[in-house]
């Protein structure tokens, strides 16, 4: 007897593994980009129940990876202001030559 909860999970998405892959690997904009045109099928109508799955699912995939690297980018800026704020508490001190 199979497991059909794993079964599901497996077939729960029409991505494919490659897809998955290229997604990941999308800088920022071709992400924003891809997801404007998938939000903009789906807007349109027209598509089947099949069709418009796969249009949310590549959706989802494409704003996960966009709020990912935007994320990242945030993350970095707080970093760099934390370390302009500490360095200014320094700037122009003999502490700062040390």
């Amino acid at each position: 007897m199979t497991d059909k909860t794993n079964d599901t999970q497996t077939t729960a998405s029409s991505l494919t593994d490659k897809e998955r892959e290229a997604i990941a690997q999308m800088p920022y904009e071709e992400a924003r980009d891809k997801l404007i045109q998938a939000v903009q099928a789906l807007e349109a109508g027209g598509l089947n129940l099949d069709q418009s799955m796969r249009q949310w699912e590549i959706g989802e995939a494409l704003a996960k990876r966009a709020q990912s690297l935007l994320s990242d980018v945030k993350a970095r800026l707080d970093a760099a202001q934390a370390e302009q704020a500490a360095s200014a508490d320094t700037a122009g001190t003999q502490s700062n030559l040390d």
